[in-house]
């Protein structure tokens, strides 16, 4: 194919990935419904990759907690298995090059910044999340899986350093032993001051 042909092709995909974004709109506008959350992720998405598609072999796009999602919103599905073992955030960049034997090849490219948060796990509405003093995030049913998590556990779960985010990414599981012998060292600590308050003056 020559130079023009391939200028050509990548123009019509501008254009398309163009009218794609204003039809997104107008169709926000019409019916009023917008997922802040979906749209800040495609912003990041696009701003890795001016063309999104590289000779249909390559894909860059953000990890929105379960799947890649390109800067045109298209939603690629990356296995839970991998996404768990590589204990990926929600805003880490992706790369995906699809072989020609057709398959799905997932690359970390831009790791978000992260921070750590200790939380209890529990079930809600049919779905795993870890509740943390400020909020429950979900998790991949195959990281409670993989590290053996059950409901009432502690556990620390990775989050993004900046913006608010709906999914964890489960780091590990403190030990039941561990997490119960500080419970109490707490509630002792916390009954040694009450009863140090309430203890009269010895004149």
């Amino acid at each position: 194919m020559s130079d023009d042909k391939l200028i050509h092709v990548q123009e019509l995909i501008d254009s398309a990935m163009s009218s794609l974004k204003t039809a997104y709109a107008l169709m926000r506008d019409m019916t009023g419904i917008s997922d802040t959350d979906r749209e800040r992720i495609m912003t990041r998405a696009e701003s890795m990759s001016s063309s999104g598609v590289v000779s249909g072999k390559v894909v860059e796009g953000i990890f929105d907690g379960q799947n890649m999602v390109d800067g045109n919103g298209e939603t690629y599905p990356i296995p839970a298995n991998y996404a768990s073992k590589s204990k990926l955030v929600e805003g880490d960049g992706m790369k995906l090059t699809i072989t020609d034997e057709g398959k799905f090849m997932y690359k970390q490219i831009a790791p978000t910044e992260r921070k750590t948060i200790v939380g209890v796990l529990i079930q809600e509405d049919g779905q795993y999340k870890v509740l943390t003093s400020s909020k429950a995030y979900r998790v991949l049913l195959a990281s409670v899986t993989f590290y053996r998590a059950e409901v009432g556990d502690q556990v620390t779960i990775l989050l993004p350093d900046e913006g608010e985010a709906q999914w964890g990414a489960i780091d590990a599981v403190i030990p039941r032993h561990i997490a119960e012998a500080k419970a109490v060292q707490t509630v002792e600590a916390a009954s040694t001051e009450e009863d140090g308050e309430m203890m009269p003056a010895v004149e």
